[in-house]
């Protein structure tokens, strides 16, 4: 599989990775079993890039994540996890519902301080059990998660403290590289006004539907030579679903705007003659700014059927005529 850049960074990641979020159980449970057989799966289907964070079933996606990479030639895959969210023990009863299921017995709190992100890196490497950490992405800080005051303290929070640990680790070598990891536009823009990142893991928001990344955050990164992770290339299903009942957009159920966008996109497919989904999945890798695309999946057919999209030939020329149907997100 064909390897592409981190930012100005030695290290190379393949152009599909996988992402970590189902086999941490979310919205259903991922046994042991079925999550080392899709791991193995994507390895020997070529992907060498790895993507996980303690949000992922509250540590339960890093510790699998671990298991499985423990045995690989360390130089032969990259892995990155995330920062932000720091993990303590609470009773079984006690558990924060984060639409995971069967996770580990932990809440969270969130830091995006310089002793939190420093905290969280030491966790990190205990759950995992290796002992290097490519990339770390700064998780879910923006508004999107957690509205506009508590934005404003954990932004304040990170540019005073939390930067500089993530300089200082990657100065040492501790890590080859630091972004963001977020679903959406905004804070991104936001903190690369003032500061310089490796790359940043964009959720949703540069996609056949939602090109909200389009208009400023592209530009920024090509002129910053900041490489761009994409992940939710089907919207929350509705790209690959189709506009069916019950379809997800930006994790909600779609509303009937959307669906009549979908439904207008899948004309489009059926007419050059290949389905949306390959569209779908496709359309950022022609973008050079954008280093690999992530796919997460807990099953290794669905894996199976995702890297399948990659050979069927969907025509550059075509995504131009999506333009008029695609959706820019606006701030909560």
């Amino acid at each position: 599989m064909e390897k592409r850049r981190i930012g100005q960074t030695a290290l190379e990641v393949t152009e599909v990775s996988f992402g970590g979020a189902a086999i941490g159980g979310l919205y259903r449970a991922c046994s042991r079993e079925a999550a080392m057989e899709t791991l193995q799966g994507a390895w020997e289907a070529g992907l060498r890039y790895f993507d996980t964070a303690p949000f992922y079933g509250f540590g339960l996606s890093e510790r699998r994540f671990g298991d499985f990479l423990r045995y690989k030639p360390r130089d032969s895959y990259v892995l990155s996890t995330k920062v932000g969210r720091l993990l303590h023990p609470v009773p079984e009863d006690q558990v924060p519902d984060h639409s995971y299921v069967d996770p580990l017995p932990f809440a969270l709190d969130y830091d995006y301080s310089y002793d939190g992100i420093m905290r969280s890196v030491e966790f990190s490497y205990a759950r995992l059990g290796l002992n290097r950490i490519d990339i770390l992405f700064v998780h879910d800080i923006g508004v999107y998660t957690h509205g506009v005051e508590k934005t404003k303290l954990h932004f304040r929070q990170f540019m005073d403290g939390g930067l500089k640990a993530l300089e200082e680790l990657k100065r040492a070598g501790t890590i080859s590289a630091y972004g963001l990891g977020v679903n959406e536009v905004e804070i991104c823009l936001d903190v690369m006004r003032r500061a310089p990142l490796d790359c940043i893991l964009l959720a949703s928001r540069y996609s056949l539907l939602d090109r909200s990344a389009e208009a400023e955050l592209l530009p920024l990164c090509r002129a910053q030579r900041t490489s761009l992770v994409i992940g939710g290339v089907f919207n929350s299903g509705i790209l690959a679903t189709g506009p069916v009942q019950g379809a997800h957009f930006d994790y909600q159920p779609a509303s009937r705007d959307v669906l009549d966008r979908v439904d207008a996109m899948e004309k489009i497919a059926g007419e050059g003659g290949y389905p949306l989904p390959a569209a779908a999945f496709q359309f950022p890798l022609h973008e050079p700014a954008v280093a690999t695309v992530l796919t997460g999946t807990a099953k290794l057919a669905n894996l199976t059927r995702n890297l399948e999209l990659l050979d069927i030939d969907v025509p550059e020329t075509e995504y131009a005529r999506y333009r008029p149907y695609t959706v820019v997100q606006e701030l909560h």
